[in-house]
């Protein structure tokens, strides 16, 4: 199983507001940069999207070590999942859990992948991240460009 490691990141102009999101995919020489960005969205939902499309990219089972500088993400993959799928996707306050469909999409995904997250400051000199955090801002800067 390939060893892949994975920085990923979200950013958003106004929360709400046009968003984008930047992954970067290294294995042994080899790297992958992606990055895209939708219109009306929120910071969170563009660090969902990074790690979705992200783990979208790998053609075959990896091993993934995913680096995000999102508490919300890691927590919720890593902690609040199992919880929110036993109670129907809801909240411990009995709330419909925020990004549903980006959670659930990003369970699948990890289904199909063994996926070690980590979370590191963001805005810290991390080159991983800072390229993440770059791809994230060029999704938005495409997508400023095709409106």
């Amino acid at each position: 199983m390939k060893d892949v490691i994975m920085y990923t990141d979200g950013a958003c102009k106004g929360n709400p507001g046009i968003g984008g999101w930047g992954a970067w995919l290294t294995f042994g020489e080899h790297e992958k940069r992606l990055c895209g960005g939708e219109h009306d969205t929120t910071n969170n939902r563009m660090e969902l999207m990074g790690a979705i499309e992200g783990l979208k990219a790998l053609k075959e089972k990896c091993s993934v070590t995913l680096y995000t500088d999102s508490s919300y993400v890691q927590k919720g993959i890593t902690e609040w999942l199992a919880g929110w799928k036993r109670k129907g996707w809801v909240t411990a306050s009995k709330q419909p859990v925020k990004n549903k469909d980006l959670w659930q999409a990003l369970d699948e995904q990890c289904q199909k992948h063994k996926v070690t997250w980590k979370w590191v400051k963001g805005h810290a000199g991390i080159e991983g991240n800072e390229i993440a955090d770059d791809l994230a801002n060029e999704g938005i800067d495409k997508l400023r460009a095709k409106s």
